[in-house]
């Protein structure tokens, strides 16, 4: 009958281990326990039975997605040194530091240029020999220059000069005084005559003898401008503002300008600083007119626009340079200083005036010249009155 018992009486079919492998997941195709014919191995699934479950290939939503971040690992402890001592590998530079090196490179490059084209522009000065023969006065205090300029007109070749100034600087302020050209002066070895023949007689060397012999100031320096070199210099600092206090009308001097201040280009300023037919006082007010444009012209040179401008700079140094002559031991130095009191005479602290005369034809005021002549001399223009120093040398 089936479903009996065997020998062993244990109710089990085949060996005692097969007894218990529904306990360990195995012993047939069903791995379990059942009623049926001896010899079976199938039996049904017995739910609480312990399998081991097969590893499957994951897919679907709970597949880890490519975006996932990769699980966390512990990263082994560091061997070298700690972050704060590491530094990120040199690129050649480094920011700010880079930029600042190239800011003082540019600098010092522009520091350069500014010292090199005035020894370029001092290159194209002539120089010429003034040192007069004969007595002179001795040695005063302060420092005197003779400015002297060229008519346009003689196309800066002709021996007569257009254009005659006293400098002097020194512990008082600065004091320009034109001498007017027609002044009749004693001049060595020609006689009495206009002034400005003693430049056509001798040149620069007895126009300042006769300058020293007239005046007893002692002339150390020697500056010649040709006008052609005024022009240029005019154009190169963008003109100058001229204030003629009636309107000119001059063919002479190719000019015709408005009454009031104004703006004015080299050629403007050439014609304003030569006129003196149009003028109700002739030479006095050219003279006038020439102080005013040189006085102009040395503000414009130094004004700040000049240094942080290149090519105004350059166009300055250069622009009258080949139209300059100077006396022999004037250096670069004494023209910086030249053409810094030139800055200062027209304003506040600086004095402008012309020979102390008595009369239209220029005849020179004795008594006042000689008080005005020594006070320079003896480097005292700060007691200068306005009495002795006028624009057109007439008291007041």
């Amino acid at each position: 009958m089936s479903g009996g018992r065997g020998p062993s009486g244990s109710g089990r079919s085949g060996s005692g281990d097969e007894d218990y492998n529904w306990l360990y997941g195995s012993g047939g195709a069903a791995g379990g326990r059942g009623d049926g014919p001896a010899g079976s191995t199938g039996r049904p699934e017995d739910p609480d039975s312990t399998r081991v479950m097969p590893s499957l290939p994951q897919s679907g939503r709970d597949a880890p997605r490519r975006s996932d971040p990769p699980p966390s690992r512990i990263a082994p402890g560091p061997t070298g040194p700690p972050p704060s001592a590491r530094r990120p590998p040199s690129t050649g530079r480094s920011g700010p530091r880079f930029r600042l090196r190239w800011l003082w490179l540019l600098l010092l490059a522009y520091v350069v240029f500014l010292v090199a084209v005035p020894v370029y522009a001092w290159m194209k000065v002539s120089s010429v020999d003034a040192e007069p023969s004969g007595d002179r006065p001795a040695d005063q205090p302060g420092t005197t220059y003779l400015l002297v300029g060229s008519d346009a007109r003689e196309e800066l070749s002709g021996d007569r000069t257009d254009t005659i100034m006293l400098l002097h600087t020194g512990g008082g302020p600065p004091l320009l005084m034109s001498i007017p050209r027609d002044s009749i002066v004693e001049i060595p070895g020609e006689g009495t005559n206009k002034i400005n023949a003693a430049y056509a007689f001798g040149g620069p060397e007895l126009l300042i003898q006769t300058i020293e012999g007239s005046t007893g100031i002692r002339v150390d320096h020697f500056v010649k401008i040709g006008f052609e070199g005024l022009v240029n210099l005019v154009d190169a600092v963008g003109g100058i503002e001229i204030c003629p206090e009636s309107a000119i009308d001059d063919p002479l001097a190719k000019i015709d300008i408005e009454k009031g201040c104004q703006e004015a280009d080299g050629e403007t300023a050439l014609g304003y600083a030569r006129s003196r037919k149009s003028q109700s006082l002739g030479d006095i007010d050219r003279a006038r007119h020439q102080r005013e444009v040189v006085s102009a012209i040395g503000s414009e040179v130094l004004n700040w626009r000049t240094v942080v401008n290149p090519v105004r700079y350059w166009r300055v140094m250069t622009g009258g340079a080949s139209a300059v002559e100077v006396s022999d031991g004037t250096g670069p130095l004494s023209a910086a200083r030249f053409a810094y009191s030139m800055t200062r005479v027209d304003g506040d602290g600086g004095l402008t005036c012309g020979v102390p005369i008595a009369d239209l034809e220029v005849n020179w005021d004795q008594e006042r010249a000689e008080q005005l002549f020594d006070l320079i001399a003896e480097d005292r223009t700060d007691e200068v009155s306005g009495d002795l120093c006028t624009p057109s040398g007439m008291p007041q």
